[in-house]
């Protein structure tokens, strides 16, 4: 029987006998059984014709509908097999949806399963929301969860590898020597679709080479072939990893890792000499701690005057002030080194951005500025894959944001496998189509800065014009002047002088 009802309940192989009110103020659906493949014999599968005795009633549970939800009473029959070689006398009718014995709908469990999968949400919080028992959720979420991990990795060109923390580091005292030693520091290793939106390919617990080649092993080996490039961090196991599971392929390194390095360079510059000349650690009121930050800072993202409040004081401080901005200076030429990628340069362009820095660290006689001319030296063919190519890691970095979010919301897994399930299939819903990537446009005319509304693709443009239009240009063109004032002055100002004595020479 199919009615307004039964429809409405939309639960294939059921249909809606009547609803009662309960006291309480929930609602009681009868149910009887609307497919005639449940007379079917689990055993042989012929089809039943005698009922045996009266019928029995379930109480499977279903999606909640409403505030109060549903209670659900199924009245199904027994039958007799009529099959003389069937060792099953008799069964109880079942479908699809409600297995024999089922306490739930198979619409809910995969319901609670997806609610993890694709939705981001944490076990506790489907278990509440759908009032079920954190077991039944972790297995319905394991059942969707294995068609995620079992189906075949998208084409991969570029392969971002990272690792990622997982717990915090322990350490324990030894009894004998007394002295604090590593008991326990754990790691996961991420294999990423760098270029497109594969999202997290795969994990795998610890750090090393051998981890690596462990996950490498596992793949088909036409897949590893059209791995063309390898992103990574500055990181000498990752990349002996990928020499030997993936000769074929060149090892990018990530720009920002090199940036990073030359930052570090910097601080450990600025305390040191604090330390030496001041014979203590920086104080607000020293100018290299107030400059700190600036040092730090890209040049042009410094406006004139912040440049000049960190650039004067520093000159007038002597010797500590003119070591700083040595310093400073290699890490500027470095970064002008590495803004060369994605720019089409020659060969003569690399060679000479190259030759400046290389040159401006070996005539300096800061030892941290030479470690990290060495550094960038003995690193420079997968730097210069990255000026070559312009391939980052910058997707691995974000999906390991991603990666401690899930870890947070669940505070923390006991469980490693559990963990790299969890992450695997939050970190590749975008590949499965479960979040989409929203286009959007311009204003007419570039409006740009002056206009910080992001219009949709779906929408018509004309609806998004800035009311009036000749205001909004005309205060791009001031952005644009502002610009091109700051380009010069910091080609005046930033320029790298060729020796330490023309540092002192240079005043803003």
């Amino acid at each position: 029987m199919v009615n307004d009802t039964t429809l409405l309940l939309d639960l294939d192989g059921v249909s809606v006998m009547r609803v009662e009110r309960c006291e309480d103020g929930g609602r009681r659906v009868h149910l009887a059984t609307a497919d005639v493949s449940a007379r079917a014999c689990p055993a042989c599968g012929v089809l039943a014709s005698r009922v045996k005795g009266s019928s029995a009633t379930t109480r499977p549970r279903d999606l909640p509908y409403g505030e109060r939800g549903l209670e659900f009473f199924w009245h199904k029959r027994r039958w007799f097999c009529r099959e003389p070689a069937c060792p099953r006398a008799s069964f109880t009718e079942q479908i699809p949806q409600i297995p024999a014995g089922a306490r739930l709908t198979e619409r809910l469990r995969s319901t609670a399963g997806r609610r993890i999968r694709d939705a981001g949400s944490t076990v506790i919080q489907a278990t509440r929301d759908l009032h079920l028992s954190w077991p039944t959720v972790m297995d319905a979420f394991r059942t969707v969860a294995h068609e995620v991990v079992e189906a075949p990795l998208p084409e991969v060109g570029v392969l971002g590898i990272d690792e990622t923390r997982r717990g915090k580091t322990k350490w324990e005292e030894d009894p004998d020597t007394g002295k604090w030693r590593l008991a326990r520091d754990r790691w996961h290793t991420g294999f990423v679709d760098a270029l497109g939106n594969g999202g997290l390919l795969g994990q795998v617990e610890g750090r090393t080479v051998a981890d690596v080649l462990a996950w490498l092993a596992t793949t088909p080996l036409e897949w590893k072939k059209r791995i063309r490039y390898v992103a990574i961090d500055m990181s000498a196991t990752y990349r002996a990893a990928v020499r030997t599971g993936l000769p074929d392929a060149i090892v990018v390194v990530d720009h920002f890792h090199v940036v990073q390095l030359a930052n570090t360079m910097l601080s450990l510059v600025r305390r040191r000499t604090t330390a030496q000349v001041r014979g203590r650690r920086g104080r607000a009121s020293d100018p290299e701690w107030k400059a700190r930050r600036r040092l730090l800072r890209n040049r042009e993202d410094l406006t004139d005057e912040q440049f000049a409040r960190m650039w004067n004081p520093l000159l007038d401080e002597g010797q500590i002030g003119q070591t700083l901005l040595t310093a400073w200076i290699a890490k500027e030429s470095l970064r002008n080194l590495l803004a060369l990628a994605r720019t089409g340069p020659s060969r003569h362009q690399v060679g000479l951005a190259r030759w400046k820095f290389l040159t401006w660290c070996a005539d300096s006689d800061i030892p941290e500025v030479r470690t990290l001319a060495t550094t960038v030296d003995r690193w420079w063919p997968e730097i210069a894959s990255f000026i070559d190519t312009g391939h980052s890691n910058a997707k691995s970095e974000g999906i390991n944001r991603v990666i401690k979010l899930v870890a947070r919301n669940a505070f923390g897994f006991r469980n490693a496998t559990n963990q790299r399930l969890r992450t695997r299939c939050v970190t590749t819903r975008r590949a499965r189509g479960h979040i989409r990537r929203t286009h959007f446009m311009q204003c007419p005319g570039h409006c740009g800065p002056c206009c910080n509304r992001r219009h949709s693709s779906s929408t018509s443009a004309s609806a998004f014009w800035p009311r009036n239009f000749s205001i909004c240009m005309s205060s791009f063109r001031m952005a644009s002047l502002k610009r091109a004032a700051l380009s010069a002055s910091t080609a005046r100002t930033c320029a790298a002088p060729s020796s330490l004595t023309d540092v002192s020479s240079i005043r803003n």
